[in-house]
Protein backbone atom coordinates (compact mmCIF):
# COMPACT_ATOMS: atom_id res chain seq x y z
CA UNK A 1 0.00 0.00 0.00
CA UNK A 2 1.37 3.43 -0.99
CA UNK A 3 2.06 5.75 1.95
CA UNK A 4 0.91 9.33 1.28
CA UNK A 5 3.18 11.85 3.02
CA UNK A 6 2.19 15.52 2.99
CA UNK A 7 5.00 18.06 3.31
CA UNK A 8 3.71 21.46 4.46
CA UNK A 9 6.29 23.67 2.83
CA UNK A 10 5.51 26.92 1.03
CA UNK A 11 8.95 26.94 -0.61
CA UNK A 12 8.89 23.26 -1.71
CA UNK A 13 12.60 23.02 -0.78
CA UNK A 14 12.07 20.36 1.87
CA UNK A 15 9.78 18.39 -0.43
CA UNK A 16 12.44 18.27 -3.14
CA UNK A 17 15.05 17.14 -0.64
CA UNK A 18 12.84 14.37 0.74
CA UNK A 19 11.92 13.15 -2.75
CA UNK A 20 15.61 12.81 -3.48
CA UNK A 21 16.17 10.90 -0.22
CA UNK A 22 13.28 8.55 -1.03
CA UNK A 23 14.11 8.26 -4.72
CA UNK A 24 14.51 4.48 -4.50
CA UNK A 25 11.31 4.10 -2.41
CA UNK A 26 8.96 6.20 -4.55
CA UNK A 27 6.76 3.15 -5.25
CA UNK A 28 6.09 2.90 -1.51
CA UNK A 29 6.12 6.56 -0.45
CA UNK A 30 4.28 9.35 -2.24
CA UNK A 31 5.54 12.76 -1.09
CA UNK A 32 3.29 15.67 -1.92
CA UNK A 33 4.04 19.34 -1.37
CA UNK A 34 1.18 21.22 0.32
CA UNK A 35 0.98 24.98 0.76
CA UNK A 36 -0.19 26.23 4.15
CA UNK A 37 -3.51 27.50 2.83
CA UNK A 38 -4.26 24.10 1.22
CA UNK A 39 -4.13 22.11 4.44
CA UNK A 40 -7.90 21.76 4.98
CA UNK A 41 -8.40 20.28 1.52
CA UNK A 42 -5.36 18.04 1.91
CA UNK A 43 -6.53 16.59 5.24
CA UNK A 44 -9.58 15.10 3.56
CA UNK A 45 -7.32 12.42 2.11
CA UNK A 46 -5.93 11.28 5.48
CA UNK A 47 -2.18 11.08 4.84
CA UNK A 48 0.02 8.51 6.56
CA UNK A 49 2.30 11.30 7.83
CA UNK A 50 2.48 15.10 7.90
CA UNK A 51 5.87 16.86 7.81
CA UNK A 52 5.93 20.61 8.48
CA UNK A 53 8.81 22.89 7.55
CA UNK A 54 8.42 25.57 10.21
CA UNK A 55 10.83 27.91 8.41
CA UNK A 56 8.51 28.05 5.41
CA UNK A 57 5.11 27.98 7.11
CA UNK A 58 3.33 31.30 7.47
CA UNK A 59 1.16 30.32 10.44
CA UNK A 60 2.10 29.91 14.08
CA UNK A 61 3.43 26.36 14.24
CA UNK A 62 1.73 25.44 17.52
CA UNK A 63 -1.67 26.75 16.42
CA UNK A 64 -1.20 25.02 13.09
CA UNK A 65 -0.44 21.63 14.70
CA UNK A 66 -3.37 22.02 17.10
CA UNK A 67 -5.59 22.62 14.07
CA UNK A 68 -4.42 19.37 12.47
CA UNK A 69 -5.04 17.47 15.70
CA UNK A 70 -8.54 18.96 15.92
CA UNK A 71 -9.41 17.32 12.60
CA UNK A 72 -11.34 14.19 13.60
CA UNK A 73 -10.01 11.98 10.81
CA UNK A 74 -6.39 13.01 11.36
CA UNK A 75 -6.29 13.04 15.14
CA UNK A 76 -3.86 10.10 15.11
CA UNK A 77 -1.89 11.11 12.02
CA UNK A 78 1.76 11.51 13.10
CA UNK A 79 3.41 14.92 12.68
CA UNK A 80 7.08 15.79 12.21
CA UNK A 81 8.22 19.40 12.53
CA UNK A 82 11.48 20.36 10.81
CA UNK A 83 12.91 23.67 11.99
CA UNK A 84 16.06 25.76 12.32
CA UNK A 85 14.81 27.02 15.70
CA UNK A 86 17.09 25.33 18.21
CA UNK A 87 15.68 26.91 21.39
CA UNK A 88 14.86 24.27 23.99
CA UNK A 89 11.67 26.01 25.17
CA UNK A 90 10.35 26.24 21.62
CA UNK A 91 10.99 22.55 20.95
CA UNK A 92 9.21 21.69 24.19
CA UNK A 93 6.17 23.82 23.32
CA UNK A 94 5.92 22.26 19.86
CA UNK A 95 6.08 18.74 21.29
CA UNK A 96 3.38 19.70 23.81
CA UNK A 97 1.14 20.35 20.78
CA UNK A 98 1.20 16.55 20.23
CA UNK A 99 3.89 16.70 17.57
CA UNK A 100 5.63 13.33 17.39
CA UNK A 101 9.11 14.42 16.31
CA UNK A 102 11.02 17.68 16.19
CA UNK A 103 13.99 17.55 13.80
CA UNK A 104 16.54 20.36 13.84
CA UNK A 105 18.16 21.68 10.70
CA UNK A 106 20.47 20.97 8.98
CA UNK A 107 18.80 17.64 8.22
CA UNK A 108 20.75 14.41 8.39
CA UNK A 109 19.49 12.39 5.39
CA UNK A 110 19.76 8.96 7.02
CA UNK A 111 18.22 10.15 10.28
CA UNK A 112 15.09 11.59 8.66
CA UNK A 113 14.86 8.64 6.25
CA UNK A 114 14.66 6.04 9.01
CA UNK A 115 12.52 8.26 11.20
CA UNK A 116 9.89 8.50 8.45
CA UNK A 117 10.06 4.78 7.66
CA UNK A 118 9.69 3.82 11.34
CA UNK A 119 6.80 6.22 12.00
CA UNK A 120 4.80 5.18 8.94
CA UNK A 121 5.46 1.53 9.73
CA UNK A 122 4.21 1.94 13.28
CA UNK A 123 1.05 3.86 12.36
CA UNK A 124 0.28 1.30 9.67
CA UNK A 125 0.40 -1.45 12.28
CA UNK A 126 -1.66 0.52 14.79
CA UNK A 127 -4.37 1.26 12.27
CA UNK A 128 -4.78 -2.45 11.62
CA UNK A 129 -6.78 -2.77 14.76
CA UNK A 130 -8.11 -6.27 14.05
CA UNK A 131 -5.48 -8.68 15.38
CA UNK A 132 -7.45 -11.58 13.88
CA UNK A 133 -7.63 -10.47 10.24
CA UNK A 134 -5.07 -7.66 10.02
CA UNK A 135 -7.70 -5.42 8.39
CA UNK A 136 -8.55 -1.80 9.31
CA UNK A 137 -11.42 -1.35 11.78
CA UNK A 138 -14.27 1.08 12.23
CA UNK A 139 -12.21 4.26 12.70
CA UNK A 140 -10.49 3.81 9.35
CA UNK A 141 -13.67 2.55 7.66
CA UNK A 142 -15.58 5.71 8.60
CA UNK A 143 -12.66 7.93 7.63
CA UNK A 144 -12.36 6.22 4.23
CA UNK A 145 -16.06 6.69 3.51
CA UNK A 146 -15.98 10.35 4.56
CA UNK A 147 -12.89 10.98 2.43
CA UNK A 148 -14.58 9.69 -0.71
CA UNK A 149 -17.77 11.65 -0.07
CA UNK A 150 -15.80 14.87 0.49
CA UNK A 151 -13.83 14.23 -2.70
CA UNK A 152 -17.12 13.77 -4.58
CA UNK A 153 -16.28 10.29 -5.78
CA UNK A 154 -18.68 7.74 -7.21
CA UNK A 155 -18.04 4.39 -5.56
CA UNK A 156 -19.70 1.31 -4.12
CA UNK A 157 -19.69 -0.24 -0.67
CA UNK A 158 -19.96 -4.00 -0.28
CA UNK A 159 -21.21 -5.23 3.09
CA UNK A 160 -20.44 -8.87 3.94
CA UNK A 161 -22.14 -10.92 6.64
CA UNK A 162 -22.06 -14.64 7.44
CA UNK A 163 -25.28 -16.61 7.87
CA UNK A 164 -25.73 -19.27 10.59
CA UNK A 165 -22.30 -18.46 11.96
CA UNK A 166 -23.44 -18.50 15.59
CA UNK A 167 -24.62 -22.06 15.18
CA UNK A 168 -21.18 -22.99 13.84
CA UNK A 169 -19.51 -21.46 16.89
CA UNK A 170 -21.90 -23.31 19.20
CA UNK A 171 -20.93 -26.65 17.66
CA UNK A 172 -17.26 -26.23 16.70
CA UNK A 173 -16.12 -23.59 19.19
CA UNK A 174 -14.76 -20.07 18.86
CA UNK A 175 -11.24 -21.13 17.87
CA UNK A 176 -12.60 -22.85 14.75
CA UNK A 177 -14.96 -19.91 14.24
CA UNK A 178 -11.94 -17.61 14.13
CA UNK A 179 -10.52 -19.73 11.32
CA UNK A 180 -13.68 -19.10 9.28
CA UNK A 181 -13.37 -15.36 9.98
CA UNK A 182 -9.78 -15.40 8.69
CA UNK A 183 -10.79 -17.50 5.67
CA UNK A 184 -13.57 -14.99 4.89
CA UNK A 185 -11.12 -12.08 5.14
CA UNK A 186 -8.70 -13.81 2.77
CA UNK A 187 -11.43 -14.62 0.26
CA UNK A 188 -12.81 -11.08 0.20
CA UNK A 189 -9.33 -9.53 0.00
CA UNK A 190 -8.26 -11.82 -2.82
CA UNK A 191 -11.15 -10.93 -5.11
CA UNK A 192 -11.29 -7.22 -4.23
CA UNK A 193 -7.58 -6.87 -4.98
CA UNK A 194 -8.10 -8.56 -8.36
CA UNK A 195 -10.09 -5.48 -9.42
CA UNK A 196 -7.87 -3.17 -11.45
CA UNK A 197 -8.11 -0.25 -9.05
CA UNK A 198 -5.39 0.55 -6.53
CA UNK A 199 -7.84 2.69 -4.55
CA UNK A 200 -9.83 -0.25 -3.19
CA UNK A 201 -10.32 -0.59 0.58
CA UNK A 202 -11.21 -3.59 2.75
CA UNK A 203 -12.18 -3.35 6.41
CA UNK A 204 -13.25 -5.61 9.27
CA UNK A 205 -16.25 -4.09 11.04
CA UNK A 206 -16.10 -6.77 13.71
CA UNK A 207 -17.16 -10.38 14.28
CA UNK A 208 -18.34 -11.82 10.96
CA UNK A 209 -19.03 -8.42 9.36
CA UNK A 210 -16.73 -7.05 6.67
CA UNK A 211 -16.79 -4.13 4.26
CA UNK A 212 -15.15 -3.26 0.95
CA UNK A 213 -15.09 0.13 -0.79
CA UNK A 214 -14.42 0.05 -4.53
CA UNK A 215 -14.86 2.14 -7.66
CA UNK A 216 -17.57 1.45 -10.22
CA UNK A 217 -17.10 -1.99 -11.74
CA UNK A 218 -18.93 -5.22 -12.57
CA UNK A 219 -20.36 -5.86 -9.10
CA UNK A 220 -22.18 -9.00 -10.22
CA UNK A 221 -18.92 -10.64 -11.25
CA UNK A 222 -17.11 -9.63 -8.05
CA UNK A 223 -19.90 -10.95 -5.81
CA UNK A 224 -20.31 -14.15 -7.81
CA UNK A 225 -16.61 -14.94 -7.59
CA UNK A 226 -16.51 -14.35 -3.82
CA UNK A 227 -19.57 -16.54 -3.30
CA UNK A 228 -18.22 -19.27 -5.57
CA UNK A 229 -14.95 -19.55 -3.63
CA UNK A 230 -16.64 -19.21 -0.24
CA UNK A 231 -19.16 -21.98 -0.89
CA UNK A 232 -16.48 -24.23 -2.37
CA UNK A 233 -14.12 -23.92 0.59
CA UNK A 234 -16.46 -23.53 3.58
CA UNK A 235 -17.05 -27.32 3.64
CA UNK A 236 -13.44 -27.74 4.75
CA UNK A 237 -14.42 -26.31 8.13
CA UNK A 238 -17.11 -28.95 8.82
CA UNK A 239 -16.79 -32.64 9.62
CA UNK A 240 -17.94 -35.31 7.19
CA UNK A 241 -21.26 -35.97 8.94
CA UNK A 242 -22.38 -32.32 8.91
CA UNK A 243 -21.26 -31.91 5.30
CA UNK A 244 -23.27 -34.94 4.15
CA UNK A 245 -26.50 -33.84 5.80
CA UNK A 246 -25.94 -30.12 5.05
CA UNK A 247 -26.69 -28.80 8.54
CA UNK A 248 -25.57 -28.76 12.17
CA UNK A 249 -27.68 -29.59 15.20
CA UNK A 250 -27.77 -27.16 18.12
CA UNK A 251 -29.77 -27.35 21.36
CA UNK A 252 -31.68 -24.15 22.12
CA UNK A 253 -32.25 -22.71 25.61
CA UNK A 254 -35.09 -25.13 26.18
CA UNK A 255 -32.95 -28.10 25.26
CA UNK A 256 -34.75 -28.66 21.98
CA UNK A 257 -32.49 -29.68 19.08
CA UNK A 258 -32.62 -27.29 16.12
CA UNK A 259 -31.12 -27.67 12.67
CA UNK A 260 -29.08 -24.89 11.05
CA UNK A 261 -27.74 -24.93 7.47
CA UNK A 262 -24.01 -24.68 6.82
CA UNK A 263 -22.56 -21.17 6.98
CA UNK A 264 -23.12 -19.04 3.88
CA UNK A 265 -22.27 -15.46 2.97
CA UNK A 266 -24.61 -12.54 2.22
CA UNK A 267 -23.39 -9.49 0.30
CA UNK A 268 -25.14 -6.13 0.10
CA UNK A 269 -23.85 -3.70 -2.53
CA UNK A 270 -24.70 0.01 -2.23
CA UNK A 271 -23.78 2.32 -5.09
CA UNK A 272 -22.84 5.71 -3.66
CA UNK A 273 -23.01 9.10 -5.31
CA UNK A 274 -22.16 12.25 -3.34
CA UNK A 275 -25.29 13.89 -4.81
CA UNK A 276 -27.48 11.21 -3.23
CA UNK A 277 -25.74 10.52 0.08
CA UNK A 278 -24.61 13.33 2.34
CA UNK A 279 -23.17 11.32 5.24
CA UNK A 280 -21.78 7.92 6.18
CA UNK A 281 -24.84 7.46 8.41
CA UNK A 282 -27.17 7.58 5.39
CA UNK A 283 -25.02 5.04 3.57
CA UNK A 284 -24.99 2.75 6.60
CA UNK A 285 -28.79 2.85 6.89
CA UNK A 286 -29.27 1.82 3.26
CA UNK A 287 -26.56 -0.82 3.64
CA UNK A 288 -28.36 -2.34 6.63
CA UNK A 289 -31.62 -2.50 4.67
CA UNK A 290 -30.02 -4.15 1.66
CA UNK A 291 -28.11 -6.61 3.83
CA UNK A 292 -31.34 -7.55 5.61
CA UNK A 293 -32.93 -8.31 2.23
CA UNK A 294 -29.97 -10.48 1.25
CA UNK A 295 -30.09 -12.44 4.51
CA UNK A 296 -33.76 -13.36 3.95
CA UNK A 297 -32.68 -15.44 0.94
CA UNK A 298 -31.47 -18.98 1.64
CA UNK A 299 -27.85 -19.73 0.80
CA UNK A 300 -25.06 -17.42 -0.27
CA UNK A 301 -26.41 -14.46 -2.18
CA UNK A 302 -25.96 -10.81 -3.05
CA UNK A 303 -28.21 -7.83 -3.72
CA UNK A 304 -27.17 -4.64 -5.50
CA UNK A 305 -28.86 -1.38 -4.54
CA UNK A 306 -28.43 0.76 -7.64
CA UNK A 307 -28.87 4.52 -7.71
CA UNK A 308 -29.44 6.71 -10.74
CA UNK A 309 -26.50 9.03 -11.14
Amino acid sequence: MVQDIYVIDNSSELTKKLKKIFEHDKQEYHLKNIATEEIEVALRNIPALIIIDEDHTEKNIIEFCNGVRANEDNCITPIIVVSSNREREHRRDVLKAEVDYYIKKPIDDEYIYYTIKNITGLISKNRRISPLTGLPGNVQIQAEMKKRLLNKEIFAILYFDLDNFKAYNDVYGFANGDEIIKFTARTISKHIHLIEDSNNFIGHIGGDDFIAIIGKTDYDKVCQNIILEFDKCIVNYYNEIDNERGYVEVANRRGIIEQFPLTTISIAVVEVDYKTYKSTLEIGEIGAQVKHQAKTIMGSTYIINKRKF
